[in-house]
């Protein structure tokens, strides 16, 4: 099943690129926020803290799967 991601608007934020007020959009997918610029396409993630925990120094992040 592919549902699409629900955007969530930010607002009052400012692209950090591009500098467009009220162009950034929230979306959750696997437990990572991922923040898009719809007008420039900047995107900025984060995942959550537990995620954050579990990856070593200098590394990052593609996934945290747990059998």
């Amino acid at each position: 099943m592919n549902k699409a991601l629900k955007k969530r608007f930010i607002a009052g934020a400012v692209c950090p690129k591009c500098k467009a007020m009220d162009t950034l959009a929230l979306t959750k997918e696997n437990n990572v926020e991922k923040v898009t610029c719809v007008s420039c396409g900047e995107q900025m993630v984060q995942t959550e803290a537990h995620v954050e925990k579990v990856v070593r120094q200098h590394e990052q992040v593609i996934g945290v799967f747990k059998p």
